[in-house]
């Protein structure tokens, strides 16, 4: 790959210089028109029928862009992406399978030639010229293991809609948009010291070598994504394995960043560049996007979205229909970016009662607990199941998600409609 740190890296700076001084727009592109393309673009997807399923994605077929299979039963095509199935994931062990983790692409799946993969490491926050690394020399330096999840902001995002009534724009995922996996490779820590980090370097901005992003005309460069130097250098891992086996080309292939906790823009796929600055970077991903805007939130909009919030699923279908009288055990799974989820309550009431789940794993950040509960339903008809957790800072699933216009960090309990029959 060559670098040339031109057209983008300009892009980027003038956003720095006219956020700085706190002016709307950037490289000739409104903040509220760029808004308005992608809700164009994602309006079809942030449509959701009564079960918050986005309208037209039923065939597998109809996503291009995607390398590995994605039948009916395993995903939900939503737009370039797809969504896991949670029911299943039911069976399947702490580790989401590779056949099951979720697609989260901005453009399609780029195929990279693993012995012709380089990272460039360059930028003003170095000492020197840039350094580049060969998939190779990554796995010279000392390898890490660590069970981490990854998560797509919009994470839930349906149920803005279905749930709450409120209107919102993007992808209609349910909970599906996250998966578990054992990622191996390097720290950027040991990458970035290889490189000659200065200690005045402020942020770090791993670029991907999917295509650019272009939105009605709007180019926004490559999918990328400025972290600070302290969490550049705190457990974030450049990954060339996934569940014991090399990187596939849907996950980020050959190597991906994986940042513990924060949300899924964070890890960006494909890496092929790394920036190291010794000021602040803006690209449209922590400006424009990934931040909340809205009625609840600041009137600047919040600042740029990081740690993952709290949320729990059932391994159940959306409207299943249950036998009456017939004991099941109701299975699911909890996670949070703040830290380890440890109780977990369950509702097959619509709420008006809890009783407390067993939770199957011993909780750890980054990952996620299975839990199970008992029910036996005593009367036909329509509820709702509920499931909320609580994690070691004390916080608990709130019974609403103050409303952002993107719909990010859903984190409400779910109504997880059920019929008994």
């Amino acid at each position: 790959m060559s670098l040339d740190p031109s057209d983008e890296s300009r892009y980027d700076r003038t956003r720095l210089r006219q956020w700085a001084r706190g002016r709307a727009r950037s490289a000739g592109v409104d903040r509220r028109d760029l808004l308005r393309l992608f809700a164009a673009g994602a309006a079809g997807a942030a449509v959701a029928g009564p079960l918050g399923v986005g309208v037209g994605a039923a065939s597998a077929a109809a996503l291009p862009g995607v390398v590995k299979p994605l039948p009916p039963e395993l995903f939900t095509v939503r737009g370039t992406n797809a969504e896991t199935n949670f029911a299943a994931l039911r069976g399947t062990g702490p580790l989401t399978p590779v056949d099951r983790f979720f697609v989260r692409n901005h453009t399609s799946t780029p195929r990279l030639v693993a012995a012709d993969w380089k990272l460039t490491v360059w930028g003003d926050g170095l000492r020197g010229d840039p350094v580049d690394f060969s998939l190779a020399r990554l796995r010279e330096l000392p390898a890490v293991e660590r069970t981490l999840f990854i998560e797509c902001a919009g994470n839930g995002r349906s149920f803005y809609t279905t749930q709450q009534g409120q209107q919102v724009t993007g992808t209609a995922w349910t909970l599906g948009a996250i998966g578990v996996a054992r990622w191996r490779g390097a720290r950027l820590s040991d990458v970035l010291r290889r490189a000659g980090l200065r200690r005045d370097a402020v942020d770090v901005l791993p670029r991907g070598l999917d295509d650019e992003v272009v939105t009605n005309g709007v180019n926004l460069g490559r999918v990328r994504r400025p972290l600070p130097v302290s969490k550049a250098l705190d457990g974030v891992i450049l990954a060339y394995e996934m569940n014991g086996e090399p990187l596939p080309p849907n996950h980020g292939g050959p190597v991906r960043v994986v940042v513990p906790d924060w949300v899924g823009i964070s890890s960006i796929k494909w890496v092929g560049d790394i920036e190291v600055s010794a000021s602040a970077l803006y690209t449209p991903w922590n400006t424009d996007l990934y931040r909340l805007f809205g009625p609840d939130q600041p009137p600047q909009g919040s600042a740029p979205l990081t740690r993952q919030t709290l949320k729990s699923a059932f391994e159940l279908e959306l409207g299943a229909r249950v036998p009456v009288h017939r004991t099941r055990l109701l299975t699911g799974r909890s996670w949070s970016g703040a830290a380890p989820v440890h109780r977990v309550e369950v509702s097959t009431d619509g709420g008006r009662r809890w009783q407390r789940a067993r939770l199957h794993d011993t909780p750890r950040r980054g990952g996620w607990v299975r839990w199970s509960a008992p029910w036996t339903p005593r009367e036909t008809g329509a509820t709702a199941l509920l499931a909320r957790a609580t994690d070691a800072t004390g916080r608990t699933q709130p019974e609403t998600t103050p409303l952002n216009t993107q719909g990010y960090l859903f984190d409400a309990v779910v109504r997880h409609p059920v019929t008994v029959v």
